[in-house]
């Protein structure tokens, strides 16, 4: 959680990027979408097993409210990237979070979330976190208007549905040659499905240096990923949101590599500017 505000404060040096304070969150909308005794006990902290199921332990207020920011950014995100064409929520989409509780310091899953939200909007998750989106396959059986394809390099996978697809690229046996080919497909997807939205889940703990990384995932390579999905985003012309997702090596490391995503972001949707 601590890298997001180093992320916003390098951003604050860029012209071109432009903030929005997240608005406040009407938590009804999370007891509609997790187990409303899970997001009580979130809330308040009690019974403390259940609030820190996810792994934050000690619960506190202020990760409360943290949480709660991360998840009105989503929607506010959502809202700009219909509007605009691009957007970005300087946080984590919270894809490990299940319909019943959160999981692997993911709370409320905040890309199934923007699908409640918007039930007239198709919403495609392209993630490319290091681990699986667990929990958002599983809302695709709760939210008919959401689409999950993960590709990733980690055991900590996701089961495969109807709206749920994987591509799984070995963390050491694997090539960016594949990476590159499910990105397309996903694409692909995407496209065939009639997105309305796509959410790009930008993680960084694929990074051959991160502790989950792949062992041929270098920067180089990171830095072209973001040209593609950029690229294929634009060309698309479907509205496109993306978030931070994993990333857990050393901050003064982690941070460029987070703020390369905004850079390739501009780059390539507003080359003139």
């Amino acid at each position: 959680m601590e890298k997001l505000a180093l992320v916003a404060q390098a951003l604050s040096d860029y012209d071109y990027v432009r903030f929005y304070e997240p608005k406040d969150l009407d938590v009804a909308l999370l007891k509609t979408l997790h187990e409303a005794h899970y997001v009580e006990a979130f809330l308040t902290g009690e019974p403390r097993k259940l609030a820190t199921i996810q792994g934050f332990k000690p619960w506190n207020v202020k990760l409360r409210d943290a949480v709660l920011a991360v998840n009105a950014g989503q929607l506010q995100a959502a809202e700009l990237a219909f509007e605009h064409g691009l957007a970005a929520n300087i946080a984590q989409g919270f894809h490990h979070a299940t319909p019943d509780f959160g999981c692997a310091y993911c709370t409320f899953n905040g890309l199934a979330l923007i699908a409640q939200q918007f039930p007239d909007k198709r919403i495609f998750v392209l993630d490319c976190d290091q681990h699986g989106g667990n929990g958002t396959a599983e809302f695709v059986l709760k939210l008919p208007n959401l689409y999950n394809f993960s590709i990733y390099g980690q055991a900590f996978g996701c089961a495969s549905y109807e709206r749920a697809e994987t591509r799984y690229i070995h963390p050491t046996q694997g090539n960016f040659h594949d990476y590159q080919q499910a990105i397309h497909e996903g694409f692909a997807a995407a496209q065939a499905w009639g997105a309305d939205l796509i959410i790009y889940q930008a993680g960084m703990d694929c990074h051959q240096d991160d502790p989950h990384g792949s062992a041929w995932f270098s920067t180089d390579l990171i830095e072209q990923r973001e040209q593609l999905v950029f690229r294929l985003g634009k060309n698309s012309q479907i509205p496109l949101l993306f978030v931070l997702a994993g990333g857990y090596q050393k901050l003064e490391k982690l941070i460029p590599l987070h703020v390369r995503t905004f850079e390739i972001a501009q780059a390539i949707y507003y080359p003139h500017e």
